[in-house]
């Protein structure tokens, strides 16, 4: 896996777009400053940091989409991470914050907004695999800025 940099840092009192922050705790709950509407289908545990790929969002970008960090409700948008060696299972080091991918977030139609005629099914991982943005869990809390290095870690345990 490639080490990586937080691009940017998405936050939201509820709904999208996230807007972007220079900082943020991250705890057990979820990313300091940001809320979900709907808790059925949003946070807690396993969902408490969603993350996706600057690389992609370019690529989505190049392919008409109106797509940009923040706008798919992803609270960490990561650049230079190799994003299809990412699984459940696999932890990252952001500053002194320990994540552990979960699984694929799952797109719906809030994310409308952020695509050509509004085909939200470009997130999707069985329509499109290694595209989607990724959950995870938090194992170790503490604060993440812009900037900070995003490094591998060794493999957990499969997604619960």
């Amino acid at each position: 896996m490639i080490e990586g940099t937080v691009s940017a840092i998405n936050v939201s009192d509820g709904g999208l777009p996230k807007r972007p922050r220079e900082s943020a705790a991250i705890s057990i709950g979820g990313v300091q400053g940001d809320r979900q509407r709907d808790l059925r289908h949003h946070g807690g545990p396993d969902r408490a940091v969603v993350l996706y790929s600057l690389e992609l969002i370019r690529a989505l970008q190049a392919e008409g989409h109106p797509i940009a960090p923040g706008t798919t409700g992803e609270n960490l948008t990561l650049s230079g991470v190799d994003w299809a060696s990412l699984r459940p299972g696999v932890r990252l080091g952001i500053n002194n914050v320990v994540l552990e991918i979960t699984k694929p977030a799952s797109p719906c139609r809030n994310l409308a907004g952020s695509f050509r005629e509004g085909d939200f099914s470009r997130l999707s991982e069985k329509a499109h695999p290694g595209w989607s943005r990724l959950c995870a869990r938090v194992l170790r809390e503490g604060t993440v800025r812009v900037g900070d290095r995003v490094i591998p870690l060794a493999t957990g345990s499969a997604a619960r």
